[in-house]
């Protein structure tokens, strides 16, 4: 392990150690899955002693939680930034796509899988994801409505359906990048965002649900 920069501050040494240690846990997940890798095996990859590590991080939930963060955060960014470009609104959308579901996610996309199917297992992973699916679909809708002003999508979508169904697409599209031998970046992302450019233009016309249903009953 490569030695701190001696102009790194006290305070950010902790912080800098943190990434490194997630670092490491994305690598040992990736490679031997979540339940066959150890702490142990996270301080080696890490190149730091099991009793250093617990300092930052006392369990792999604790590490599952630190990825999801990461991930949130860095997620967030980039919506936030799509959203003050104020450029064409589809493009920046595709590209994001781009960035998220190319040729070199695969490991991302198994990462994911190996998260999702702890979540099946343990409540509290599942709730960590829960949140993550959560903000995910926050972000889109406040993104839309941006966007809605801008005149660059539909005015009279539903942007939290369309969120919805946003996200089942893309948790789809991570299952074939991390498992599908012949996966097709180009072809199979351009796919997705021709059904995510006809909800954005309101062709798809939704049902109403029960809720609203009953909500326009005289």
């Amino acid at each position: 392990m490569n030695a701190p920069s001696p102009r790194a501050t006290a305070e950010e040494l902790p912080s800098e150690r943190r990434t490194h240690i997630l670092d490491a846990a994305e690598r040992s997940f990736i490679r031997a899955g979540f339940h066959r890798t150890t702490m142990q095996d996270v301080a080696a990859e890490a190149g730091m002693s099991p009793g250093n590590l617990y300092r930052y991080f006392p369990s792999k939930d604790a590490l599952v939680a630190g990825l999801c963060e990461r991930d949130r955060v860095g997620l967030s960014k980039e919506f936030a930034a799509m959203r003050a470009s104020g450029g064409n609104f589809m493009e920046a959308f595709r590209e994001l796509g781009r960035r998220h579901f190319n040729d070199d996610m695969r490991d991302k996309a198994k990462l994911c899988l190996e998260i999702w199917a702890e979540a099946t297992r343990n409540p509290e992973v599942s709730e960590m994801q829960t949140e993550f699916d959560c903000t995910f679909e926050d972000q889109l809708v406040e993104t839309f409505e941006v966007a809605k002003k801008a005149g660059e999508i539909a005015p009279d979508i539903d942007s939290r359906a369309v969120a919805s169904i946003i996200g089942k697409l893309g948790d789809g599209l991570f299952v074939r990048r991390a498992v599908a031998a012949d996966f097709d970046s180009e072809r199979e992302i351009g796919e997705v965002f021709a059904v995510i450019g006809a909800l954005l233009k309101g062709t798809v016309k939704f049902p109403p649900t029960p809720s609203s249903s009953s909500e326009s009953a005289p």
